[in-house]
Parts: C-alpha cells; structure tokens; sequence
C-alpha cells in the first residue's frame, strides 16, 4: 500500500507542483524496495552532453533503465532526490519532472543546488528509491 500525506497544517503543495511531488509517501508493504545510485548525465560511451536538459534526460533514462532491470516503472517511484549545479536549471527540472514522471502518485521528493558533483562537467545527479507493490494493492491518500 502507498499512500500520500498533505495535511492541512504543512504548506500546502503549489498546483504545479501536485503530479510531480508528495511531502511524504508511506510505503506498507513486505515487497521489494530498490535503491538507485545517484544517476548523472552519462551516455552509455561514455560521454556527457553539454546541456543541463539533455544531462537531466539521460540521468532520467539511466534511472529508467534500472528500474526496467528490477522489472520496475517510474511507477514505483517513492522517493526522488534531485541535485543540481546550478538554481538557473530548477524550471528546465520541473518541466522534465512533468514531461516525464508526473503521477496522479507523485513521490517524495527532495531537491538541492549544491557546489559541485563529483565531476566538473555534471550538471544534475538523480537518486530514486522504488518499491514493487503487489498489483491491486496500490492506493493514494
């Protein structure tokens, strides 16, 4: 079981904001529960694109391609922490966010802007936390 909490005596969440956030999701459930790596724009040759946009859809599709090896979806998404170099990119974020992993059950999420990731050139890190919840057993609160 997930269920979602907004409670009227926390800041309620802005409209923008509902398909691609959650101050807290519950995760009930004795299924599996998949930790990511913080995943950054790195193809897989290697390379890594120049842009902040094209960084934060390969960091997506990276984590995307975990969660398929678990035989998860961004469905099971519970828990996302987003870290960029820049606070210039929080639109260019929220717009990927929304295009690509907005949810009627959005998870939890926590985003930073901090002085560097482990490599100059790295714009955005992504580390999602994911739980297999059996079928039927879903629920939003």
């Amino acid at each position: 079981m997930m269920k979602q909490y907004a409670p009227t005596t926390v800041w309620p969440v802005p409209e923008a904001f509902r398909g691609i956030y959650a101050h807290a999701v519950e995760v009930r459930t004795a299924s599996r529960v998949l930790l990511i790596s913080g995943q950054i724009g790195v193809e897989p040759d290697g390379t890594v694109p120049s842009s902040f946009e094209d960084q934060c859809d390969r960091a997506m599709t990276n984590a995307e391609e975990l969660l398929a090896a678990a035989d998860m979806t961004v469905a099971d998404i519970v828990k996302v922490s987003y870290y960029l170099t820049r606070p210039a990119d929080l639109p260019a974020l929220n717009e990927a966010r929304s295009r690509r992993w907005k949810s009627d059950a959005p998870p939890a999420v926590t985003t930073l802007v901090v002085a560097a990731l482990a490599r100059p050139n790295l714009l955005v890190e992504i580390e999602v936390v994911a739980a297999s919840i059996p079928p039927g057993d879903k629920t939003t609160g």
